[in-house]
């Protein structure tokens, strides 16, 4: 027999309608849980965390609420209002409370950049890469002590005493590297689980900002991490010191690059046995993001889920084969509960990465609901999931992946046609229908297949169809190719691949197998992110196109009436080819990119795009191409670059561009770089025009005046330094009254020599600073010919070149200059139609409490840009 449904959780009955002020107790609880996702989400709002009586006052509240719900009779409007707030409360003080207690673990300032010598433990699988290893530290506690220094700027003694130190660093091990790659040292081997002692150089966690860009700051944040910093020097205590689980993980791993000699294809099974996404090489990834298959390369919550689903399936079938174990404990029960249990063990065996979590918590709830007799509806039970997960993680609700695995099963609910109020769970057969006729076992198992055929598509649609306005909200960008991938892809890493690289575990011979359908798929999935098309890219759309196309992916996956679904198609054309916002006539668009130690400065007018310099090189195999400037440009609705400008050949500026040159069609290079630089050479390789920059060179675009200022067209056969010879390029709208200098990295000879030419021509209100505020330039000279209003200087946080100089910030505040950099202000942002007060730093439009705590508003005093 079906289990009732308890009245508390009882839907609204369609035979009796209640009187317009009573609420029935379903919808009740349903509202209750919708307020608390909004109090928890309301909380991920905050800039800062207020002070602590302001907990005090929402405890008040909530005590008010509780107290209106013992006054007012249950089931009306005022005490499910009552409910609601009480929940949302509740929400919003248990997101507070995690907040708190991840603050409290705070570097001091005095400590940053200073060496100090630390015990601990190797807490995570080590990244390994060409400049060295990056992995987990969690301190000793007898280490702690030292991370506590009294700090007056921070208050003293009594400041310092008021937080804790971090108990856990993100800590890289790096080789020394150049462009010829000479100066390398060797490290000692670093394994999970070993106690070193190690002298590092932390950081408070700082990323950098840009607009829809990654926030390094909340993955931190939200994996416990409050310190980052590098190693510089160490020592192995015992190899085997704790973290039992990782140590096994670190065996696996060593077991199978041992095994399968093609290191492709054995990062993919590392991935996919012990979660270590690291282990997948770059240009794999990017295959797997174009087929939109990568969902399947990492332990995600469908990797969790089937492993349960298996689990669950072997130990029912196991369990009722014992009369024994029937008689104590149902079969179904158990293999609820024991497909949880393996759930839950083998997303710990994966690392305990947040998505693998987020799906361990949705199928407790769901075991609980099903023993405890509750058959609530599948709304309810999402729901309840995600109240449960948002207890134990609030910043998840901040997560792509949150959404993703939640709209997932959702749309699986919708367009199998299950209603609101359906049960999730069936619970046993009750005999309901007219029995069957009897049919063979061929028969039998040609239905079971047809069926799982049929269930297989309908995944697979509602996965790529109804996920795909998700997927653009979030990345931009869908995979067209993505359907196909999915149906072969799905099936063979869930149900064969990662299967065999769990086994392998037991056997090794199971990995030559999985290796030989990774080669397999891999060319396959490179066939199809070949074609032409393959990925649908778009900028970010507003809110309401946003809006509009998940309408549109609710509607088209909804068992509703084709009259209906068709209303998806223009509702999702906004996300699809969403509308951009493009200067008028005559004005233009800067936007310093926050990029690190370097430049690059894009400015756009209404029909062209220019981007003076590319970005550092971060490492051989990344770069601000492409971790900033790509993405950043497809963000923004920019289909090509009209005009690459490198000011000079230092990798500081040039480091991003052989990423820009392959990644968008570029409609000429201009620069004062040698004929024999990489760069020059991919750019002849791939057509794109070239031009030396000299003095004198102007053009216009849409109204906008463009000039080059320097270097002379005779200083080209001089030899001198790079910088020397850094082309430097004005801009100025239709009427002259605005203008920007980008100077790149010209110094103290170079600005005398553009005083000398130009005089008060120099003028003008933007100035980028050139070569990053060193002492080496801005002189009073120039800055007295140049007057502007804000000076913006890209550099790295806590750089080693303590760029900008003190002295130079003094320069710009003794005239009255308003100075941004980078570290502090994040992108900086401003419309030439608009007052150059009204520019914008992206840190401060999108500050909240868990980011760098020192930045600042645009317009402080810029005696507060240098570091502390």
């Amino acid at each position: 027999m079906s289990l009732p449904l308890p009245l508390p959780f009882a839907l609204p009955s369609t035979a009796v309608l209640a009187p317009p002020w009573r609420v029935q107790a379903g919808w009740r609880w349903a509202s209750a849980m919708v307020a608390w996702l909004a109090g928890v989400a309301c909380q991920l709002q905050g800039a800062q965390l207020g002070p602590v009586w302001h907990d005090g006052v929402g405890g008040g509240l909530a005590l008010a609420c509780v107290a209106a719900l013992w006054r007012f009779t249950a089931s009306t409007a005022r005490s499910t209002l009552a409910l609601m707030g009480l929940c949302a409360l509740l929400g919003a003080l248990t997101a507070q409370g995690h907040a708190r207690w991840r603050l409290a673990q705070t570097l001091p300032s005095s400590l940053e950049n200073q060496d100090v010598r630390l015990t601990g433990v190797v807490a995570s699988l080590p990244q390994r890469n060409p400049q060295g290893v990056s992995f987990v530290f969690e301190v000793d506690a007898d280490s702690l002590p030292a991370l506590r220094r009294p700090n007056p700027v921070d208050g003293g003694a009594a400041a310092a005493d008021a937080s804790q130190p971090p108990e856990r660093l993100a800590l890289g091990w790096y080789t020394a590297w150049g462009e010829e790659g000479s100066n390398r040292t060797l490290l000692p081997p670093v394994r999970a689980g070993e106690r070193w002692a190690l002298t590092v150089r932390l950081r408070r966690p700082h990323g950098l900002f840009n607009p829809h860009g990654f926030d390094r700051e909340l993955h931190l944040f939200e994996q416990g991490v409050r310190a980052t910093g590098s190693v510089r020097r160490g020592e192995r205590l015992h190899e085997a010191a704790g973290h039992p689980v990782q140590r096994w993980r670190q065996r696996v791993r060593d077991r199978i690059e041992a095994a399968v000699p093609d290191p492709r294809a054995a990062g993919v099974l590392t991935a996919l046995a012990v979660g270590d996404q690291g282990a997948i090489e770059p240009e794999d990834w990017s295959v797997f993001r174009a087929a939109g298959v990568a969902h399947l390369m990492s332990i995600s919550g469908l990797h969790v889920t089937m492993f349960a689903w298996l689990a669950a399936g072997l130990i029912g079938w196991a369990w009722s084969r014992s009369v024994w174990a029937v008689g104590r404990c149902p079969a179904p029960w158990a293999a609820r509960w024991g497909g949880c249990a393996a759930a839950a063990g083998y997303a710990v065996f994966s690392g305990g990465g947040v998505p693998a979590q987020r799906t361990v918590w949705m199928l407790l709830v769901v075991t609980v609901l099903y023993t405890s007799g509750r058959r609530w509806p599948w709304p309810w039970v999402l729901l309840a999931a995600a109240v449960v997960v948002t207890a134990v993680d609030p910043w998840a609700l901040l997560q792509p992946g949150f959404w993703l695995s939640f709209t997932a099963v959702a749309l699986l609910m919708l367009s199998s046609g299950a209603e609101a109020g359906e049960p999730v769970w069936d619970g046993p057969s009750s005999g309901r229908g007219a029995p069957s006729a009897p049919v063979s076992r061929w028969q039998a198992g040609a239905a079971a297949l047809r069926r799982s055929l049929r269930e297989g598509w309908r995944t697979q649609w509602v996965a790529t169809g109804g996920l795909a306005p998700l997927s653009l909200v979030f990345f931009q960008q869908l995979s067209v190719v993505g359907l196909l991938a999915n149906l072969v892809a799905i099936p063979v890493v869930t149900l064969v691949i990662t299967p065999l690289a769990l086994l392998g575990i037991v056997w090794p011979g199971w990995w030559t197998a999985g290796a030989w359908l990774v080669q397999q798929l891999g060319t396959g999935l490179g066939w199809l992110a070949a074609w032409p098309g393959a990925v649908w890219a778009a900028p970010v759309a507003p809110g309401w196109a946003q809006a509009a196309g998940l309408v549109a992916g609710v509607l088209w996956m909804a068992q509703v009436p084709w009259s209906l679904r068709a209303l998806a198609v223009p509702l999702m054309l906004p996300l699809l080819w969403p509308p951009t916002l493009a200067p008028p006539e005559g004005a233009f668009e800067v936007l310093a990119a926050d990029v690190g130690q370097g430049t690059a400065v894009l400015v756009q007018t209404r029909r062209h795009v220019l981007l003076f310099d590319a970005g550092p090189t971060y490492s051989r195999q990344s770069d601000a191409g492409q971790r900033v400037l790509l993405p950043l440009l497809h963000a923004l609705g920019h289909t090509r670059i009209d005009r690459l400008m490198l000011s000079h050949r230092d990798a500081d500026h040039v480091g991003g561009a052989l990423a820009l040159l392959r990644g968008l069609p570029v409609g000429s290079l201009w620069s004062s770089v040698e004929a024999s630089h990489p760069v020059i050479v991919e750019a002849q390789a791939l057509g794109v025009p070239l031009q030396r920059c000299d003095a004198g060179q102007a053009w216009q675009w849409d109204g906008v005046h463009f000039e080059v200022l320097h270097p002379p067209p005779a200083d080209h056969a001089r030899p001198l330094r790079p910088n020397a010879i850094s082309c430097v390029v004005r801009v100025r709208n239709v009427d002259g009254h605005t203008s920007l200098l980008l100077a790149g990295d010209i110094e103290k000879a170079q600005e005398a020599a553009l005083v000398r030419a130009h005089g008060a021509a120099l003028a003008s209100t933007v100035l980028m600073v050139p070569h990053h505020g060193s002492r080496t330039s801005s002189t009073a000279g120039f800055l007295d010919a140049v007057r502007p209003s804000v000076a913006v200087v890209q550099a790295g946080h806590h750089n080693r070149f303590g760029h900008p100089a003190p002295s130079v910030a003094q320069r710009y505040q003794d005239r009255g200059i308003a100075l941004h950099g980078s570290p502090r202000c994040g992108a900086w942002r401003w419309h030439s139609n608009t007052p150059v007060q009204a520019a914008t730093c992206e840190r401060s439009l999108r500050r909240r409490y868990w980011h760098w705590q020192d930045a600042v508003k645009i317009g402080d005093d810029a005696s507060l840009l240098s570091d502390p």
